[in-house]
């Protein structure tokens, strides 16, 4: 074994974790988007927008939950950069001892810490899908909050008709909802609670997507057909 590929192997284990979901991203960027300013012609009656990305943006649960999400891939990373630093200098140690080392002893060594930084990746690859898997279940949240005051903003503008706001190019500001729905939601709510979603642990595995399993009740069991006569 020789000194470079052990090296260059355990130092890859190196890793960065960023925030998974487009949902806070998008939200963090949508409300500073400056825009040219546009004549607009007259609101269309009946017809509303409304911006999921802004309101999370510019709501104050929206604000927390990015805040909080930044703490947990913060700390996260803290975790993983520790134990790579710890297996990097272990690397270098070996390295040093080379020359007083024989061939069997040293590859030995070496083996066992590129089994550490194999390891190492793999719960770099794990705490990578409980990011996405937290922030998920957080927005999911977000969203749950803001459902009704969507109803409720809609219902109070006579709207016949919501579009989202990421399909619309251009649109009147006043057929938008979405800062009367940021409105409702931050006079209910402005944080909770969380922490990193741990899928490592037995009996939290969610299907892909993060959705709930669909469990299906049985129907009536058959009647038997009538006895003929």
């Amino acid at each position: 074994m020789t000194s470079k590929p052990l090296v260059a192997g355990l130092c890859a284990a190196a890793v960065a974790l960023t925030t998974g979901s487009s949902a806070l991203a998008q939200a963090a960027a949508a409300p500073g988007a400056a825009a040219v300013p546009v004549t607009h012609g007259p609101p269309l009656t009946g017809v509303c927008i409304f911006s999921f990305e802004n309101a999370i943006g510019l709501s104050k649960v929206g604000q927390f939950v990015d805040g909080r999400m930044k703490q947990i891939i913060a700390q996260t990373n803290a975790e993983l950069t520790g134990e790579k630093n710890q297996i990097d200098a272990s690397a270098k140690a070996l390295e040093g001892q080379r020359a007083t080392l024989d061939q069997t002893t040293f590859e030995q060594r070496g083996s066992q810490l590129q089994i550490q930084a194999s390891a190492l990746q793999r719960k770099a690859q794990l705490r990578d899908r409980e990011v996405q898997a937290t922030e998920q279940k957080a927005v999911a949240r977000i969203s749950q909050e803001l459902e009704p005051f969507v109803r409720q903003a809609y219902q109070a503008k006579a709207c016949s008709i919501l579009l989202q706001r990421n399909s619309v190019i251009i649109g009147n500001p006043a057929m938008d909802i979405t800062q009367a729905v940021v409105t409702g939601v931050d006079g209910k709510i402005t944080q909770f609670a969380f922490d990193r979603e741990r899928l490592d642990q037995p009996g939290v595995a969610t299907p892909a997507g993060g959705a709930p399993p669909i469990v299906q009740t049985p129907g009536p069991a058959p009647r038997p057909a009538p006895a003929k006569k």
